[in-house]
């Protein structure tokens, strides 16, 4: 029987449908590294959607001061969730690592991380940390008001009704089957009104999209809000304002080489928050955090400096 303390064992949370089943596969190999590597450790294997965020609660609840997460982000969102969530322990005190292991993985692409769980799972032997900052969305959602930490961006307009459409997929799309699905929905989609409130500032329009980020990458390395730093306290505002749909269409590099507040129907703004996204003439304007579908506006967004530890 292994006597050592849970507080200095990992607790591993795998979500094995992650990347079509790859987080599956790679923990068999992780496992065998884990062992080559002297750390003790306890495995659970998530079987429903939120399952990660119980489970990680459940670890602290136990006595677990380290988690590893092993799946994509998605397990991260629920994982990190769970840290910050429950109330016995600082959410700084719990060091979180992730071995990534999903079809995005923008959170990882963040920190660098290596998907090689033999490189990846090194840096648990002496575990350097940083601390990020982490958001805070209280939103709609079916006449109830609830609250979600977000570590990575959290989307409205289109961004969220593309993540709602994704979900009745019955498979997870690759990186580039996701490019053809953004464009693809993007002709069925309806442009409408929303107002933005921010520093005393009031902006309403027809927005195509509103992000709101923690982290620079979204959308398998799509880089929405190139002006998100994890740790400056602030969030990091984009908004699109409308356009042609054949112009989204032309502007589609820009997502991902960082220029998308150089379009002259897109600002950005860094702030110490609160943000404040409101519906206007009664059209629902939807939410994502993370790449998970939430609810809709009215949805307020505040930051929360240094939260979550994260293993590099």
């Amino acid at each position: 029987m292994n006597s050592t303390p849970n507080a200095l064992r990992w607790y591993v949370i795998v979500n094995p449908a992650a990347g079509g089943g790859l987080a599956g596969r790679r923990w068999q190999e992780a496992e065998q590294v884990l062992r080559r590597l002297g750390l003790p450790y306890t495995v659970q294997f998530t079987v429903r959607r939120g399952h990660a965020t119980t489970l990680a609660k459940n670890a602290i609840r136990e006595g677990y001061r380290h988690i590893l997460g092993l799946g994509g982000d998605g397990a991260n969102h629920e994982i990190a969730n769970g840290i910050l969530t429950q109330t016995l322990v600082p959410s700084q005190q719990v060091c979180y690592a992730l071995l990534p292991a999903g079809t995005g993985n923008d959170w990882a692409r963040t920190y660098r991380l290596s998907h090689d769980p033999a490189e990846r799972l090194a840096a648990l032997v002496e575990p350097k940390t940083v601390l990020q900052d982490v958001g805070l969305v209280e939103y709609q959602w079916e006449g109830a008001r609830c609250r979600r930490y977000f570590v990575n961006v959290a989307g409205m307009a289109y961004d969220a009704y593309l993540v709602r459409r994704l979900e009745q997929h019955p498979q997870q799309p690759s990186r580039f089957l996701y490019l053809g699905l953004v464009l693809r929905h993007l002709f069925a989609y309806r442009i409408g009104p929303a107002r933005i409130l921010f520093d005393g500032e009031v902006i309403e329009d027809d927005f195509y999209t509103i992000n709101l980020g923690i982290c620079p990458y979204s959308g398998g390395g799509m880089r929405l809000v190139p002006h998100a730093k994890p740790d400056d306290g602030l969030l990091a505002l984009t908004f699109a304002r409308r356009m042609a749909k054949w112009e989204v269409v032309l502007q589609t590099g820009r997502f991902y080489n960082g220029k998308i507040l150089e379009h002259p129907r897109v600002a950005g703004r860094q702030l110490a928050g609160p943000v404040t996204v409101e519906p206007v003439g009664g059209f629902p304007t939807l939410l994502e955090a993370d790449g998970e579908f939430l609810g809709e506006a009215p949805a307020t967004f505040t930051i929360l400096k240094n939260a979550l530890r994260v293993v590099r």
